[in-house]
């Protein structure tokens, strides 16, 4: 196994966490949890496919990592003005 696959492998396993907890009703789509998931599981694919290289893919999870970066952001914007 070479390291793009195991760096690609961890990121596709926090992703698939995400989904599962998420619906499994376990965590919200709106909780800090999700999105930190998400962004990390994202960004780490995007590098294993920028290794490789592979751009569709590169550009599908670095999308991926921004929407769940700006939904964390968004998350943790909430909470503090909240308290």
């Amino acid at each position: 196994m070479e390291t793009s696959d195991i760096i690609a492998t961890i990121g596709v396993t926090l992703l698939l966490i995400a989904f599962f907890l998420q619906s499994l009703k376990v965590i919200k789509s709106e909780s800090v949890t999700y999105n930190l998931l998400n962004f990390m599981g994202a960004a780490i694919a995007s590098y294993a496919s920028y290794l490789i290289p592979f751009l569709p893919f590169v550009i599908l999870e670095a999308v991926w990592s921004m929407v769940a970066l700006y939904g964390l952001i968004k998350i943790i914007k909430q909470n503090s003005v909240s308290r």
